[in-house]
């Protein structure tokens, strides 16, 4: 038997009691009963009865099983988002798609993740078997395998959802430091972090304008920053296949070679200077100190555009930084002639050598010198040096051959600063909810494999972000507002529950979910099963 509704043209449909019976060698079906005028929660229960829910005692104790909430509602939106699709229904596919969620929802490594998958409905969501770290290492070298064409799909799904490519695209890199040793690309280079004597990779994240992730690339640790912009050229021109680009990247990014590339592309650049290219420009008279200000300003020069303005509390933070280290280096050279003093085994040239040390370690060289005087230390603050050290605190100076006709002076600058979408996207990954180190992989793909992992776990938290600060806000707005952390910890609440009919038989059952879990998962636009 089975309850089935019968369209009635512009009433009602009608709801009948059928049941299924074999006739002749053929299937037949009758209708026993309509219970049109049942009331919904009768008919929702009878439904329920056929369908075996309620054998045995609905009252007995329940076994508590793996959570579903939390899994379920990241791989619909996940699936929203092309993810799911662009990986691919392959055991390695799925094995890929569970370690972005993991990623999302626990980081860790590749171990503690098939520890996490134990608590969690991986098999019921996911339709994944058991599986072991080893093949979740698999699954990061097929990731590396696949980069590209996955990246090219996300694209497409992403043209599918915005209509017409960008115009602007946000580039920029950072380093990852690394505790072991042994990593394929791992190198010593300009180190971010501040992590002394650290190998590292260098990781590149290029992006819409809105900050929306839509590539990455690992390089060996001792790359440059401007020698990897050719790579980005390559994705764009061969990879999306797009003709037009305005390429925005930070400072003393886009350098000649990148100039040169980006210009046989038939693209544009927007980048910042750094001080020594400021600095040459000024006494080249190319530029006017006077034009600094607080208010955005342009010149023209050379073919190019160059945006001029002065942050004022840029310039005060700078001071202040500056203050504070002349603060803390009389502070020990006081320290250190009282223990002289005290001493006469101590010597002063032991300590001078100390200080020096810092002063140079603190990029004060040029501004401070220490001497003796006897047996104590003394400093000598440049005039100079400092005038000509605070002269350019607070500038910056971004350059373009964009045309007018296309950016304004303001569109131009504020086409820069949408680089800090990007910064915010390497502290989600790196410090954040993403935890991109410590890396536990040596091997160069599954190192390539971790990292654009991590890029699709970018990509679904920032969708989750989305959604729910459309609903619940900002915690800038309002402290109180629900983040994707607690969202995931609200959603960890509901596991799925099993009801022992007899030996051989189990029902399970998904509990209802309270007022909380409800407002999160509709603000996720997440429906739950209704089996």
């Amino acid at each position: 038997m089975y309850v089935t509704e019968v369209p009635n043209r512009n009433s009602p449909p009608a709801i009948l009691l059928r049941e299924s019976f074999r006739q002749d060698g053929k299937v037949k079906n009758r209708t026993l009963l309509n219970i049109s005028s049942w009331p919904a929660p009768r008919i929702a229960a009878l439904r329920r009865l056929l369908r075996g829910e309620l054998d045995g005692d609905p009252a007995s104790e329940p076994t508590c099983g793996p959570v579903f909430g939390l899994l379920h509602a990241l791989n619909q939106v996940a699936s929203d988002l092309g993810i799911t699709a662009a990986l691919g229904h392959t055991r390695l596919g799925k094995l890929a798609f569970f370690l972005v969620l993991a990623r999302v929802a626990h980081q860790g490594s590749r171990l503690s993740a098939v520890r996490w998958a134990q608590d969690h409905a991986v098999a019921e969501v996911l339709g994944l078997s058991a599986f072991d770290e080893d093949e979740l290492y698999d699954a990061l070298d097929n990731l590396c395998a696949r980069q590209e064409k996955i990246e090219t799909k996300l694209w497409t799904n992403y043209l599918a959802r915005c209509g017409t490519p960008p115009a602007l695209f946000l580039y920029d890199v950072t380093s990852s430091y690394l505790e072991g040793e042994k990593n394929a690309l791992g190198q010593f280079g300009y180190n971010r972090d501040g992590k002394r004597g650290k190998l590292q990779i260098v990781i590149g994240l290029l992006a819409d304008s809105a900050g929306e992730p839509l590539a990455v690339r690992v390089f060996a640790g001792n790359t440059s920053d401007p020698s990897t912009v050719a790579t980005q050229i390559d994705i764009l021109t061969q990879q999306f296949s797009i003709a037009e680009v305005i390429f925005v990247g930070d400072r003393g990014m886009v350098k000649k070679v990148g100039k040169q590339k980006l210009d046989q592309a038939g693209y544009r650049y927007i980048t910042a200077l750094t001080d020594p290219q400021i600095r040459l420009l000024l006494s080249k008279k190319t530029l006017q100190l006077e034009l600094f200000a607080e208010e955005v300003c342009e010149a023209e020069a050379d073919g190019v555009r160059y945006i001029l303005r002065k942050n004022p509390d840029e310039a005060k933070r700078i001071r202040h930084r500056l203050d504070d280290k002349v603060t803390k280096l009389r502070d020990k050279i006081s320290r250190r002639n009282e223990l002289v003093e005290q001493s006469a085994r101590r010597k002063p040239e032991a300590g001078l050598l100390a200080l020096q040390a810092w002063v140079k370690r603190h990029k004060m060289a040029g501004l401070v010198t220490l001497s003796l005087d006897g047996r104590r230390i003394v400093e000598t603050i440049n005039a100079q040096a400092e005038l000509d050290g605070m002269e350019l605190a607070g500038c910056y100076v971004i350059v373009t051959d964009v045309l007018k006709v296309q950016l304004s002076t303001e569109q131009v600058h504020a086409s820069y600063m949408a680089l800090q979408k990007v910064e915010r996207d390497f502290r989600t990954m790196k410090t954040g909810l993403l935890e991109i180190r410590p890396l536990f992989v040596r091997k160069e793909s599954r190192t390539r494999g971790h990292v654009f992992c991590c890029l699709l776990a970018l990509k679904l938290q920032r969708e989750l972000e989305r959604r729910l600060a459309a609903v619940f806000g900002t915690t800038a707005q309002d402290p109180k507002a629900v983040t994707v952390s607690d969202a995931m910890a609200a959603l960890s609440r509901l596991p799925l529950l099993h009801y022992d009919v007899d030996e051989n038989t189990t029902v399970t059952r998904l509990p209802k979910p309270d007022e909380h879990q409800r407002k999160i998962l509709d603000a996720l636009k997440v429906s739950l099963p209704t089996r």
